[in-house]
């Protein structure tokens, strides 16, 4: 029996706007301080969603408070790094000036831009999705062609980017992976940041042959390390931006915290109970950061595979894990599920990286087996595992 998605129908993933519109509408009565143009928060407020208040318990003045707003609460962090790093994209944004997010792919690059596009303008969805495909019409509009034909060109006809858009309303318009389009599509951002309008040759002598930004625009891109050489920017280009880089999380136990995090989110979208011990999630994360250094945390050499052993890769692993032991209930430890789904993850760019993972059993792994831990002596145990 198939059934009809309707407009009810529960979605996998709500943008933020959406999944925080609670928090969102807090922060902004709570908070009334000076906001720069277009802004649907203060930067402060916009600091605080994304990193937390820090479990403090927020309380909104009586004057502010409103139905549907609850009085006091607490902001969770919703991403793991500096706040010193997002108080500087805010401060970028804040100046009208591009950002660009940069690191090694799976340090979440994009849902910092998804956070800060929500925050600051109340949506992230003004998105285009860099590929070798992606064109400038993409980048600044199209037509919707019987209207055109029908017609000829007008402003009816025109079928406006996400970026046309977020410059009609001052919002916040997002380019991921901008290294993967191609240089000409790339070029089209130039002009865009520096001019802040879009020009409409076909409405030549009407209103609408020049759409200028409204106070507020401005366009975050992100990038991976990986893909440096595939769309090299140019300097004009990446004059335009103020780079920030996103590293890996730093801290073993906020990385593993996040891991079951989002893991447990995930396997509540498919109403399943996450039954994953602490003590596997902080094996799956330890290997995860010893592979992604090339050194274990005892500081011995590790073999680093080409795959980037990146923090969302764990995510997924935890979840599959999570997923075996809500379908497959006693049918096998699961502790013996993770050598498996490692050698997955390291084979993903070079097959022969599995040999990779082997020098990390006979190695990290072995040695910690040595020293008595016990969770670390059945992963030893299950050597033979790698070799299927």
């Amino acid at each position: 029996m198939t059934t009809t998605a309707t407009p009810d129908t529960a979605r996998q993933v709500d943008p933020a706007e959406h999944r925080h519109a609670e928090e969102l509408a807090f922060l902004a009565a709570y908070d009334g301080g000076p906001r720069p143009p277009g802004w649907r928060l203060t930067p402060r407020a916009v600091v605080t969603f994304i990193t937390g208040s820090d479990g403090r318990e927020l309380e909104l003045a009586k004057e502010d408070r409103r139905d549907g707003l609850p009085p006091k609460l607490v902001v969770p962090a919703k991403f793991v790094g500096e706040r010193a790093l997002v108080e500087r994209c805010v401060v970028t944004l804040a100046g009208e000036r591009g950002l660009l997010l940069v690191g090694e792919p799976g340090t979440a690059k994009s849902m910092l831009s998804e956070l800060l596009a929500a925050a600051v303008c109340g949506t992230s969805e003004l998105t285009v999705q860099g590929t070798a495909g992606t064109t400038e019409d993409q980048l600044r509009y199209g037509w919707n062609y019987a209207l055109l034909l029908a017609h000829g060109p007008s402003s009816e006809a025109l079928v406006p980017s996400p970026i046309l858009t977020a410059m009609r309303t001052g919002a916040v318009a997002r380019v991921e992976e901008i290294t993967r389009c191609l240089p000409e599509v790339q070029d089209a951002l130039v002009s865009l940041l520096s001019d802040r309008r879009i020009a409409v040759p076909e409405l030549a002598g009407t209103a609408g042959a020049t759409v200028p930004a409204a106070p507020g625009f401005t366009l975050i891109a992100t990038a991976n390390l990986r893909d440096r050489g595939v769309s090299e920017m140019s300097a004009a280009l990446k004059r335009r931006f103020n780079f920030e880089t996103v590293g890996p999380i730093a801290d073993l136990a906020q990385e593993t915290a996040l891991v079951a995090r989002q893991a447990r989110a995930a396997l509540a979208r498919v109403k399943a109970p996450f039954e994953v011990d602490e003590a596997v999630l902080e094996a799956l994360v330890t290997a995860f950061r010893d592979l992604r250094e090339g050194r274990s945390t005892e500081g011995w050499d590790v073999p680093k595979p080409s795959t980037v052993m990146s923090t969302a890769e764990a995510v997924a692993v935890a979840t599959s894990l999570g997923l075996a032991v809500a379908y497959f209930p006693g049918d096998r430890d699961v502790l013996s599920l993770l050598p498996g789904h490692l050698l997955g993850v390291v084979r993903k760019d070079d097959p022969a990286d599995g040999a990779k993972l082997l020098g990390y059993w006979d190695g990290a792994v072995r040695r910690r087996a040595e020293d008595g831990a016990r969770l670390w002596r059945r992963l030893w145990e299950l050597r033979d595992e790698l070799d299927n």
